[in-house]
């Protein structure tokens, strides 16, 4: 189950937090309970991803970028995700983690997140997130969504692992080729 006891434990512990820049990061402090763990006692790979949205959806609120999509009835929805896992996280252990949003092209909003266990990375993603048009359908342009937010506001340049992952992502097959096709 998604959880929303924590995410409003996140929002209600940052509304106070003062306003960030685009690219500022955003520093939040979570622990591994016993409902996140998987069979080999460590935090499940698919909870992380879930952890991660305890991350990005009060960075997105800090920034300003969550007023502007609430407006034009837009969402932000995940549309790709690189994940790195480097180091165990235990049961009870607390991790920081750290949000960023780091540019945009000319359809996708791009973001890094770590969870660091002291001074180790546990964990590293990267995540292609496209805003959704709830009313109209489909995706909006990276360049409508900054013309709300900021306008005027231009992306830095998207580091090159990060166009090296776009690139890879762009010539994957889409669909993916069936190897045991369903019935």
């Amino acid at each position: 189950m998604y959880p929303f006891g924590r995410m409003i434990k996140e929002m209600i512990a940052h509304r106070r937090a003062p306003p960030m820049g685009p690219f500022d990061v955003h520093h939040s402090y979570h622990r591994c309970w016993p409902w996140d763990l998987d069979p080999w006692m460590e935090l499940n790979n698919g909870r992380t991803l879930t952890l991660y949205d305890l991350g990005r959806i009060p960075m997105a609120v800090r920034i300003g970028l969550v007023d502007a999509l609430r407006s034009a009835k837009w969402g932000l929805t995940v549309a790709g995700v690189s994940v790195r896992y480097r180091q165990r996280i235990r049961m009870f252990e607390r991790v920081a983690m750290q949000t960023r949003l780091i540019g945009w092209d000319d359809r996708f909003l791009y973001m890094e997140q770590s969870m660091w266990n002291g001074k180790l990375c546990a964990n590293h993603i990267l995540v292609r997130a496209a805003v959704v048009d709830f009313a109209a359908g489909g995706i909006v342009a990276p360049e409508r969504v900054v013309e709300r937010y900021k306008p005027g506001l231009v992306s830095p340049p998207l580091p090159d692992w990060v166009q090296q992952w776009i690139a890879s992502e762009r010539a994957r097959p889409w669909p993916p080729v069936a190897v045991d096709p369903p019935a």
